[in-house]
């Protein structure tokens, strides 16, 4: 099952909760915010990723070399 679809029916299961009216728009919020989330939270963890291999890197030279000023 795709993330759209689990996204949507998540949406929909939330918003049939309230019982204000039908969960069309809640499926369709929740595909949506699941769209988002397949791009931002890859993104997100290769920026941190790579954050730390720089930061590590810059340990490294630190120990290797001494402390640059």
């Amino acid at each position: 099952m795709s993330a759209t679809t689990i996204g949507a029916l998540v949406g929909g299961a939330i918003d049939a909760m309230s019982g204000d009216d039908g969960a069309a728009d809640g499926a369709i919020k929740g595909a949506i915010a699941a769209n988002v989330l397949k791009v931002v939270v890859p993104l997100a963890i290769t920026y941190a990723i790579g954050w730390a291999v720089l930061r590590g890197i810059g340990e490294l030279k630190d120990l290797a070399f001494g402390e640059m000023e």
